[in-house]
């Protein structure tokens, strides 16, 4: 019997095994990269300082010199603590602390994706990406391998999960929560599935929308990705809508529509900001709403982002959601043969990865083309030929391009 039975303060066999050297020569670079970084933030830090004391922050910051310097006040402080977790991961590898090193990386991996959202808001997008993208990926991995006890946990509910899976698809319960919880098992596969379909249906509705709403008659393309008929803010809203809402589909209507409403507005002025700050695109405005007669409070606070009235369009949506879209959609999803499952969904992220890459750079080159700052190399030479600012014009009809918006430094 493993002594963790009896006393989980004693390390078992597989906690007691040694890490491979390659993870330690990763801590230890792990290590010296924290060391090294502490002293790069600390010297950055006091020339923001400097050019915001000497007053010419607004030459180097562009127009928006207060959103690009509590960005890159964010990002001070976001490189500094994980400098210094880094420390801490890499100390815990070289000494075999397997656990704490696990939740570490975890921690890591969150301060690393925030930390690729102001990089991108800050200098659009370009090789010093692929440093913090090589470490999410490290991370990933090491969180998944670096606990030989976790991993055994994790094949052996693959496996038990595996088994449960097929008497569920017998049972015509696939996918749903046996806890009973929440409605849907929140797994990759399931929220993959939910964001890939989102994103076409609320494609097609937001075209609904405008040409019999906004603009009656008239249709407009809509899409938000480079290819196909795709508009990922519905996709991701409606994989955040899931996660969120999964533990109260059994709740009160009026409980589930104020969760949706601030949700979903919330979601719609982050993506809004991140756009506008980051790609100086504006694919929408509220501006012109107003709320019976009055300026609409929602759309002053949120500079146009958001009004009240999709605020309770998000509300009433997410009630629909979960309550009767989200079991069709199971249902929907369950018909996916069982053999194929896995293998489509791998074929179908890996699609959606270009996609979402290319669309990303395609808008960065399309930002530098209109602000005259493209650089001459090979890969903004092959999207100004094949997605040049016509093209995206057309294939992006709901947005408009104003550099002076970004916060670009």
């Amino acid at each position: 019997m493993d002594r963790n039975e009896l006393d989980p303060s004693v390390p078992s066999a597989t906690e007691v095994k040694k890490i491979p050297l390659i993870i330690k020569v990763y801590a230890v670079l792990c290590i010296l990269s924290g060391v090294g970084t502490l002293p790069s933030v600390g010297a950055f830090m006091w020339q923001v300082i400097t050019a915001l004391i000497n007053g010419n922050a607004a030459d180097k910051l562009g127009d928006n010199t207060l959103v690009a310097v509590g960005l890159i006040v964010a990002g001070i402080m976001l490189s500094a603590a994980s400098a210094v977790i880094l420390i801490i991961f890499g100390l815990d590898l070289i000494k075999n602390q397997r656990r704490n090193a696990a939740r570490l990386s975890y921690i890591l991996i969150a301060f690393t994706v925030v930390e690729l959202l102001v990089d991108v808001m800050l200098q659009g997008i370009g090789p010093f990406l692929l440093r913090p993208a090589i470490q999410l990926g490290i991370l990933v991995a090491l969180s998944a391998t670096v606990d030989p006890t976790l991993r055994q946990e994790r094949e052996l509910q693959r496996r038990l999960q595996e088994m449960l899976d097929r008497d569920a698809a017998a049972e015509g319960m696939l996918g749903r929560d046996e806890t009973g919880e929440g409605y849907i098992k929140l797994n990759y596969f399931n929220l993959f599935w939910v964001f890939f379909v989102c994103c076409i249906l609320g494609l097609i509705a937001e075209d609904i929308w405008h040409m019999t709403v906004d603009d009656p008659g008239v249709y407009q393309n809509r899409a938000g990705m480079l290819f196909g008929p795709f508009s990922p803010i519905y996709g991701f809203g409606a994989v955040l809508m899931t996660m969120v809402l999964n533990r109260f589909y059994k709740k009160n209507p009026i409980i589930i529509f104020l969760v949706s409403a601030v949700l979903g507005a919330s979601f719609e002025v982050f993506v809004g900001w991140f756009m506008q700050t980051a790609f100086g695109v504006v694919s929408w405005s509220y501006s012109h709403i107003t709320l019976f007669g009055l300026p609409d409070p929602l759309v002053v606070l949120t500079g146009g982002r958001t009004c009240t009235g999709f605020a309770c369009l998000w509300g009433l949506g997410g009630l629909i959601w979960i309550k009767l879209l989200l079991p069709r959609l199971l249902k929907l999803i369950n018909k996916i043969p069982w053999k194929s499952r896995y293998s489509a969904t791998v074929i179908f992220t890996v699609i959606m990865l270009v996609d979402g890459v290319m669309t990303l750079q395609s808008l960065d080159y399309w930002y530098q083309r209109v602000n005259g700052t493209e650089p001459d190399i090979p890969v903004a030479q092959f999207y100004g030929e094949h997605f040049d600012n016509e093209y995206m014009e057309n294939r992006f009809q709901s947005m408009t391009m104003s550099p002076k918006d970004a916060t670009r430094v």
